[in-house]
């Protein structure tokens, strides 16, 4: 079941934030889930999304999307507007505090939730508390169903007949700020159609880094000019990965390059949802 949540629509109040998994409790109601969308998901690749909503619901969640989401506030906290800052964390939490799981198919907002939420409102005992609270409740896509949920890869990418090799970048902020390494592997390898191959240094930056790629422009181009080549010397037909601002950085780059390494969202590639065309092909035929 999919819910959209209006702003005055009452939220349901987890008291227990240490609960048990979902699946070691029996005979229990689905898990809610509030789906954070992400504003690169929802203005440039709005499949992700319901990519996201698909697999969810695949796990046995009920999934509802707050419907007065906004940004996490990632953008002015990189760019040291603190006090903004403050203001959407406020926001966010006073929003998905109310639901037992957040989850969003974004390593970088998660990241953004769980570890700088409780730094910047550290000043206020209440805020802090309710950060604290709510970081503990909030989780990866991945890392949500293997670690969380521990979904059967079997129940994935039914749509997908046709055997796909595909390579794997390892965001930043999803691998260094929440430990988001196996978990998205450990799903494709239970996919009879996708042949995983492990680029080298799948680990080092793409060069996006939010305002970093803007700010130095040369060492952003050099730096995702080695993963492409990287992921080339694979053979890969794609290359995966879980936050759209790495994938947006890599597919713009590839396409300038005239590089035909497929992008895509690794939500999409699980969900079986090969219809869209690859991240910065636009409308193909």
């Amino acid at each position: 079941m999919l819910q959209i949540a209006s702003p005055a629509a009452p939220l349901i109040v987890a008291k227990d934030i240490n609960v048990p998994r979902p699946t070691d409790l029996p005979n229990t109601p689905p898990p809610q889930v509030a789906l954070f969308v992400s504003c690169l998901v929802d203005l440039f690749r709005p499949s992700v999304a319901f990519a996201t909503v698909d697999l969810l619901q695949r796990a046995g969640c009920e999934v509802v999307v707050p419907e007065n989401q906004s940004c996490c506030g990632q953008p002015g906290f990189n760019a040291g507007d603190f006090p903004a800052s403050v203001k959407v964390a406020r926001q966010f939490i006073a929003n998905f505090e109310g639901y037992r799981y957040v989850v969003a198919p974004s390593g970088s907002c998660i990241g953004m939730v769980k570890h700088h939420y409780p730094r910047l409102l550290s000043a206020d005992s209440q805020w802090h508390a309710r950060a604290l609270g709510l970081a503990e409740r909030c989780y990866e896509l991945t890392s949500f169903l293997v670690d969380v949920m521990r979904l059967d890869p079997q129940r994935l990418s039914a749509g997908i007949e046709q055997p796909v090799s595909a390579c794997y970048h390892d965001s930043c902020a999803g691998l260094r700020e929440l430990g988001v390494k196996q978990q998205p592997r450990s799903l494709l390898a239970g996919v009879d159609a996708i042949e995983l191959k492990e680029m080298q240094d799948t680990e080092v930056c793409c060069g996006f880094g939010g305002t970093f790629c803007a700010k130095l422009p040369d060492i952003s181009r050099e730096m995702v000019d080695a993963k492409l080549a990287q992921a080339e010397a694979t053979g890969a037909r794609m290359l995966l990965g879980g936050d759209m601002g790495c994938l947006l950085n890599i597919a713009g780059r590839a396409s300038r390059k005239g590089q035909q390494l497929e992008v895509r969202h690794v939500a999409e590639v699980l969900a079986g949802d090969l219809s869209q065309p690859a991240i910065g092909r636009g409308e193909e035929s």
